[in-house]
């Protein structure tokens, strides 16, 4: 499932707890998410799922959510 893979980079790439990591949490005030966090966070998912996520996608993207339905629309069904 998506979003229990980009949970596991979340946690990974932030060092927070799981249990933290759910859609509603906003990246930057939930999770502790600095701009050079989400550039590599981004960065991490793009290599992932091998796709580009445009600069006005990011600016959109604020909770694990916003990742999930955006990587969701946008990759091919495996």
């Amino acid at each position: 499932m998506i979003f229990d893979k980009i949970k596991e980079i979340i946690v990974d790439q932030l060092g927070v707890e799981e249990d933290i990591v759910n859609p509603d949490a906003n990246i930057q005030d939930d999770l502790g998410a600095d701009s050079l966090d989400i550039v590599d966070l981004i960065q991490t998912i793009e290599d992932e799922y091998d796709l580009s996520i445009p600069d006005e996608a990011v600016e959109n993207i604020k909770t694990v959510g916003d990742i999930v339905s955006y990587v969701e629309k946008n990759v091919e069904a495996e």
